[in-house]
Formats: C-alpha cells, structure tokens, sequence
C-alpha cells in the first residue's frame, strides 16, 4: 500500500473508534491511559480483537477460521518486515517500532486464538495456565512495556493478574462456551468432585458443579492476591486502571457465587453503575500500593 503523511494518523484513530465500539466488561481506551499511549493500546486492541473474531465471530467453519488466522500471522510477519496490507498494519509496526515492544507477544496471542478453534480439553490446571499463557499474559506484558516497564519480577505479578482475568472471563462466559463446546475446568478437577466431560452440565449434579466452581473461583482469588503486588511498580494512574479492572473481576466471581455457581443457565454483567462505583472505589484502594 502506499503510505502518505494523514495514513498513520488515520489509522490510530480508527484504531481507537474501533475499540471504542467493542463491547468489554470495562473500556478499552480510558482516560486513565496516558494520552500519548492511547492510540497504542487501540492499535494493539484492533489486533488481539481481529484475531478474536476470526476463532468466534461468524459461521465460518474450522478450515476457513484457520486460513484466516494463518492470513493474519502471514500479515504480522510481512509488517514486522515493513510490508504493510493496509493502514492498520502500518500503525502496528510503526507502535512496536516506537515503543520497543516484543514482537513474541503477538505471536503467542495467535497461538491461543488457533487453540480456540481446534479446542482441547484442559486435563488439569497447568493445562489452563499454558493456554493463558498465550491467551491472556501477553497482554498484561504488553500495556507494561508501552509504560517501559520490563523488570521479570513485574512482569510475573502482571501474569497472576491477566490469568485471573482471563479465568474469571471463562467462568463469566460459562453458558456460552460449552455452547461451543468449550469447557474450561480441568478435568481433573471435574474428577476431584465426582463429576466427569459428559455429566457435569447435569442439573441432577447441580450441587457437585457448584462445588467445581467454588473451587475455580477459590483458585481464580488466590490469584488476583498474587498478584497484587504490581500494583506498587505502577504510575499512577495505570495503578487505577489495573485496579478498576481487578475489582470488576472479583466482582463478577462475587455474582457467580451469588447465583449459587449457576453459569449454565446464567451469565453474570456488571450494570453500568455498578462500574461507576467500581472505578470510584478504586481510586482509594490503590493508595494501599503507593
């Protein structure tokens, strides 16, 4: 494509309309984000969020889900190369370029979105930590390193945080993945309370998956906990931010507790004032870390 002076600049406020219009448990582009990073966090959005619909969106079938993800690695490659397919493409680079940021990370989240559409059954728990690995870490890292902040230690605490989001998501979407025929408890786990792939969606055995759950959503806590202490290597304001979102996940664990476990039946949302109130509690809650 050719590039003119408008197209980068077009192309980062497309970015930033498009994650504006995507529906998440919380924006994606606050004003909690500094506004010279803005337009990288939309730019990266629009890729994790393409990759997202091409493994979900439409009624494409699996072969045509993965020449669509392999079209869209093929365009990483050529982009991380300086050739670009469109003006978004361009935006991409030009943000890994500026801000420094691992180009693995990308790679790892088309990973995940490829074990989307050739799903397999999660064994035990390390399964679930691989897949979030890919899925959900690599995000966390990313909104990190667009703030220059690429010490391990962090980087780790940042890790518990994404995969209790992305956890807490799976329990969330509970009803609509094993539509799919997507369950995201370990078997192991289905196992440990006398329940197996085939009964556990019984209403029979009501009692023994909500005693599953409980131990999901036990295991999900733990995990925020760990990794609370990021919240003290953070600006400012990405501290609310984090925080905003770590209380809209127990918050959701608390609704699912509140519907005794039924996510078969039931989705959890948070109502938009519920949000509100959320974002204001937060600003107290991360002095805790200062």
């Amino acid at each position: 494509m050719k590039i003119n002076p408008n197209t980068l600049q077009l192309a980062y406020q497309e970015a930033i309309q498009f994650a504006k219009k995507h529906y998440e448990n919380f924006p994606v582009v606050t004003f909690l984000i500094q506004k010279k990073l803005r337009k990288d966090v939309a730019i990266i959005y629009w890729f994790a969020r393409t990759a997202d619909d091409i493994a979900d969106e439409g009624k494409f079938s699996v072969e045509q889900r993965l020449e669509q993800l392999a079209w869209l690695e093929k365009r990483l490659q050529n982009l991380l190369n300086g050739i670009f397919a469109d003006k978004f493409d361009y935006a991409l680079a030009e943000t890994i370029k500026e801000r420094k940021l691992s180009q693995i990370y990308f790679f790892k989240l088309l990973k995940a979105f490829r074990s989307d559409i050739l799903f397999n059954k999660f064994q035990d728990y390390s399964d679930l930590q691989a897949y979030c690995d890919n899925s959900a870490n690599p995000i966390g890292r990313l909104i990190l390193e667009l703030h220059d902040i690429r010490d391990q230690k962090v980087l780790k605490l940042s890790d518990n945080i994404c995969t209790a989001l992305q956890l807490t998501n799976f329990y969330q979407d509970f009803k609509f993945d094993i539509q799919k025929g997507r369950n995201y408890i370990p078997l192991n786990d289905l196992a440990r309370f006398g329940l197996n792939e085939v009964n556990f969606t019984d209403p029979a055995l009501r009692i023994k998956f909500c005693e599953v759950m409980k131990y999901q959503i036990e295991r999900t806590k733990n995990l925020f906990l760990d990794g609370e202490e990021l919240l003290k290597y953070l600006p400012k304001k990405l501290k609310i931010e984090i925080v905003w979102t770590i209380l809209g996940g127990r918050k959701i664990l608390e609704k699912i507790e509140a519907l005794k476990c039924n996510v078969i039946k039931t989705r959890p949302s948070l109502k938009k004032y519920e949000i509100i109130l959320l974002l204001l509690k937060s600003y107290n809650y991360a002095k805790r870390f200062s």
